[in-house]
């Protein structure tokens, strides 16, 4: 009755009508009676839940027709659609926790033999009306079922998994309001699975490994399609999360991303792709969405050091997409205040009032994550500014990713290693012992003007922000190609000659220095000019050199040198010792880092005797002071009896066995 094709439409209806009735009749008589038959054993569900489901399915055939005025009462009454769908939710909202599937199941198989999935409308309206009306503690089941059918569905047309992916976004989006359980890291672990079956697909056309001629660009385009839906999916679930599980849900897809090899093998497809790289392309897409609007107060558990490790060493490879994809991820975290969009055009703004940024004190917490990974950030930030094959893109990206640490994680010190950190981009550009491009040059140097134009304004002192102002003016007057206005446009206006840079166009270190100096900045740190750490986090050479090694054996003998363990007075503790050790602090360690830098490149360039000689010594010296230690450590103790007198009429001490001593009786027991 639910299936009648009558020919008279009025008839239709009223069969259809009665079927459906007595279908929701039979729901209620014994859907929890334990005497009648088991409603939900699959031979029932497989003819009560496709009969629903076949009258919803016509309901837009039934609406299309524009029925006359004096029809219209009659069409306000209820239609078998809707019928069916208060039957359907009625019985959906009966089942219980192990009866799910039995309902579920049918509805997966109606939309493969009708092929609704490639429309998708009506699947995911199906998928409403179930996640709506089931409890919200089963709602898991219900996404661990479409999650099972999208598996057995990864050979089927990339039109039918994109179609299956978006009713798995829309129900993971209502299923996230009540509870997901612990299909969180499951969803995720599925789509990222078919992620990578679908690069595998797009490079070689066909869904068993062998090419077939005619059907590549076609396959090529759908399965695009379907690893954008999946990439929308990822991001559209993972907003819904709260922050402890979104945390979780980036940790797992770092971990799926490949890690950066100079020996990766290369398997390509037609399209001669690198699948690892479009895997990491995918991954970190993936990654971006889920990381944009994620908001956490603490750094440091937003970007933890394996995280931040393994994201950070994609940022030294060649590939400039995959670059800019990790730029554009930090950026993402870093940005708490919704400040991104103000800095997407570079310029140099004489009132950056007009963007109307939103700035709030460094915490302590964000002190402390910048103490740890700060000079992991400059390093990467340097050496990506360095790559020849930037374009504006990456520049725009790292100029927003300098705004924004100085806008959400900047202290005193953090300002004054950024402004070394860009001095130190002008250099490159200066020097070019990169041979860059003349683009690449004039992008840095318009690059810093942009970034010392902005945090001249932020610091808000007026020597500084004069001498900024000074350089511009010099520059727009001089030299345009120099600043972003002239370099970062569709075409940009460069010089030919960029050598011989008179003094009056750059940004000096000592000025800025001098200048900051009066206001409280520390400039002996100012002078100091920048270099990266080449042992923090070198992607290019991954073991430790025999100089490092060896310096760590040179500081033993200074540290633990018996003879300079003279006692002194102790030092009396007071605000001033307090604030004297933190404000020496930074200086103490850029001295113990050149230190170091001095005692690894004297033994990486000596000669070998040279070091040789020089090992032997200290070996020598080391021994003499270990034979000192042993001395003293084993000699025995002195004799109750007294000392007797040794040739040379010097006391020795004479050690008497212990079963010979005699004690007072006081100690006998």
């Amino acid at each position: 009755m639910c299936h009648s094709s009558h020919d008279d439409l009025e008839i239709k209806t009223k069969i259809r009508m009665s079927g459906i009735k007595g279908l929701q009749g039979v729901v209620r008589k014994t859907v929890n009676d334990e005497l009648q038959a088991n409603i939900w054993d699959p031979q029932h569900m497989d003819k009560i839940v496709p009969s629903l489901l076949f009258n919803l399915q016509h309901v837009e055939e039934a609406e299309s027709r524009s029925p006359s005025p004096l029809q219209a009462p009659e069409k306000e009454k209820e239609s078998p659609a809707e019928l069916a769908e208060r039957c359907l939710r009625e019985l959906l909202g009966r089942a219980a926790f192990g009866n799910i599937k039995n309902a579920i199941k049918p509805v997966l198989i109606h939309l493969d033999n009708h092929s609704l999935w490639e429309p998708k409308v009506f699947a995911i309206r199906c998928f409403k009306i179930i996640m709506y009306s089931i409890q919200p503690q089963h709602s898991h089941l219900v996404i661990q079922q479409l999650l099972g059918h999208l598996d057995a569905n990864s050979r089927s047309a990339a039109t039918v998994r994109a179609g299956i992916v978006e009713v798995l976004s829309e129900a993971a989006v209502i299923a996230a309001t009540g509870s997901v359980g612990p299909t969180v890291l499951e969803m995720f672990n599925t789509l990222l699975r078919q992620l990578r079956l679908s690069i595998d697909y797009a490079l070689t056309g066909s869904y068993d490994g062998a090419v077939s001629l005619g059907t590549k660009i076609i396959k090529e385009h759908e399965e695009r399609m379907f690893q954008e839906a999946v990439i929308k999916t990822v991001g559209s679930f993972a907003s819904t999360l709260p922050t402890y599980q979104r945390s979780e849900v980036i940790l797992f897809i770092m971990s799926k991303v490949p890690r950066p090899s100079l020996h990766q093998a290369v398997d390509t497809g037609r399209t001669g792709e690198n699948r690892n790289r479009l895997t990491q392309i995918m991954l970190l897409k993936s990654l971006l969405q889920v990381s944009t609007g994620f908001q956490c107060n603490n750094m440091m558990s937003a970007l933890p050091s394996n995280f931040l490790d393994r994201l950070l060493s994609t940022a030294l490879m060649e590939d400039a997409e995959i670059r800019l994809f990790v730029l554009e991820i930090l950026i993402s975290f870093i940005d708490r205040h919704g400040n991104r969009h103000k800095f997407s055009t570079i310029s140099t703004l004489s009132d950056i009032s007009v963007l109307k940024l939103k700035v709030d004190k460094c915490s302590r917490q964000d002190t402390v994550f910048m103490k740890k990974h700060s000079q992991q950030l400059y390093r990467h930030i340097y050496l990506s500014c360095k790559e020849e094959t930037n374009v504006q893109k990456h520049y725009e990206a790292l100029y927003g990713l300098l705004a924004l640490i100085s806008i959400e994680l900047a202290n005193e010190e953090v300002v004054v290693d950024l402004i070394r950190l860009v001095l130190a981009v002008q250099d490159v550009a200066q020097v070019n012992e990169e041979n860059l491009p003349v683009y690449n040059r004039c992008a840095l140097y318009a690059l810093g003007a942009a970034y010392l134009n902005l945090i001249s304004q932020l610091t808000t002192v007026p020597a500084f922000c004069q001498h900024i102002h000074e350089v511009i003016e010099t520059r727009k007057k001089e030299a345009p190609y120099m600043l972003p206005e002239d370099v970062f446009v569709e075409r940009p206006r460069l010089s030919q000659n960029l050598d011989g840079v008179v003094i009056e166009l750059l940004f000096r270190q000592s000025k800025i220095s001098e200048v900051l100096g009066g206001s409280g900045y520390n400039s002996d740190r100012l002078c100091l000019p920048y270099i990266p750490q080449l042992t923090d986090e070198d992607r290019l050479s991954k073991r430790r050199s025999i100089g490092e090694t060896i310096s760590l054996q040179v500081e033993v003998e200074s540290r633990n040198s018996p003879e300079k363990e003279e006692r002194v007075p102790a030092e009396e503790i007071t605000y001033e010792t307090l604030k004297k050790a933190i404000v020496d602090s930074v200086a103490v360690e850029e001295q113990e880092r050149e230190r170091r830098r001095q005692v690894v490149e004297k033994f990486q360039k000596a000669p070998f005797e040279e070091i040789a000689a020089h090992c032997g010594a200290r070996a020598s010296l080391l021994q003499s002071k270990l034979n000192q230690i042993f001395e003293i450590t084993i000699r025995p103790p002195p004799s109750p009896s007294g000392t007797i007198t040794a040739a040379y009429g010097q006391p020795q001490n004479h050690s008497i066995p212990v079963y010979e001593m005699k004690f007072p009786d006081l100690c006998v027991y």
